[in-house]
């Protein structure tokens, strides 16, 4: 069996009862996200772990082939061509490997996890989130876009479309355009999901009061 990819987690005090699984954007890492966990300010008796993967790093095409971690190369400014579908597939499968063997170590059921991610791992979310097998507790989509839009409505499973999305994003975002967002946003939920969208007067980042509606939103899904 191949490795699983790296990550770092934040634990519960208590005993593990649900699970996060939150993807970085480009360049980052999951150190970049795990100070948040704090922020949401959740209940020990959720019993909430959260895991962070670290994307592999790779040349990235936009930037002079300047190695950075990534879940797909960008070869082109141009939103339609703008994720290498090759790269998301192969980080999808890494992704899912990781994620089941979260679930079985703890213990857990997919109506317990949560997929989240935030812009190149928002598109991972959306990607996965689509696809699982049994449907999840959520689907988090933070200034992400849809990837391979033309091939969601085949490949969409019917037990994800059970799935709820919330979809947040900054009106003034300069890296992914928040009407890219709210149009990959609409998309998902044509192809059948409940989905939730939320903007906010910001840019490519991550705000106050999305916190807070995150955190509501995080003890609505994973509540006992």
């Amino acid at each position: 069996m191949a490795d699983l990819i790296p990550y770092i987690d934040v634990n519960p005090k208590g005993e593990v009862k649900a699970l996060v699984v939150w993807m970085h954007g480009l360049g980052d890492s999951g150190h970049g996200f795990a100070p948040l966990v704090p922020e949401f300010k959740l209940g020990d008796d959720l019993g909430i772990r959260f895991v962070f993967p670290h994307a592999p790093v790779q040349p990235i095409t936009i930037n002079n082939g300047l190695p950075m971690r990534a879940w797909y190369d960008i070869a082109s400014f141009d939103f339609n061509q703008r994720a290498d579908e090759k790269g998301v597939r192969a980080s999808a499968q890494a992704l899912q490997a990781l994620i089941d063997s979260q679930l079985k170590a703890d213990n857990l059921t997919s109506d317990k996890l949560i997929i989240a991610g935030f812009s190149q791992g928002a598109v991972m979310a959306y990607h996965l989130g689509c696809r699982q097998l049994n449907p999840a507790a959520g689907i988090l989509a933070l200034s992400g876009y849809l990837s391979i839009q033309n091939k969601l409505t085949d490949e969409v499973s019917e037990a994800a479309k059970q799935t709820p999305v919330l979809a947040m994003h900054g009106t003034q975002d300069e890296i992914v355009p928040c009407q890219l967002g709210k149009q990959s946003a609409e998309l998902v939920k044509q192809a059948g999901f409940d989905v939730t969208w939320h903007d906010y007067p910001m840019q490519h980042n991550v705000c106050a009061a999305q916190i807070a509606e995150i955190s509501k939103w995080i003890q609505q899904r994973l509540a006992d």
